[in-house]
């Protein structure tokens, strides 16, 4: 499975299963936290969809997914996405069902009816921090035997 960065506010996932890589079409494009966002709706997605084409005798291996997004303002946001998928071998009468289908997937459920979030520093356990040092200064220490 392979997912390719098409732009800023765009990704593509191509393939059937196996290894997941992920390929940008230029050097300086990053996977941003707006292209995980996107991937885990394709990844979902593909999978609903793989695991359904299986039971209905469909081959799924050239299911490909675009997900694209814009974004809205106050606050800063994702506002809008869009998926689209291609898939060639699925037979024209169950298009209809496919698409159904691939709003079942989790996180499409899970974007549209988004879970509160709560935000909490979580303080190191007593001796943690102590222990971290510890073990920085050894490691520091370590280095500079090595340099000499």
């Amino acid at each position: 499975m392979k997912i390719t960065l098409l732009s800023e506010e765009s990704i593509r996932l191509d393939g059937s299963w196996g290894p997941l890589t992920i390929e940008a079409e230029s050097a300086d494009q990053t996977y941003s936290p707006f292209h995980m966002l996107a991937s885990s709706l394709a990844v979902c997605t593909h999978s609903v969809l793989a695991s359904w084409a299986s039971n209905a005798k469909i081959s799924a291996d050239d299911i490909a997914i675009e997900v694209s997004w814009a974004f809205a303002e106050n606050p800063h946001r994702v506002g809008d996405m869009k998926l689209e998928f291609e898939w060639p071998s699925l037979p024209p009468a169950r298009v209809e069902t496919a698409k159904r289908v691939a709003a079942l997937c989790t996180v499409h459920a899970t974007l549209q009816h988004p879970p509160s979030i709560s935000t909490e520093l979580r303080a190191a356990p007593t001796g943690h921090a102590a222990s971290h040092e510890h073990a920085h200064e050894h490691s520091h220490a370590h280095t500079h035997a090595h340099d000499e």
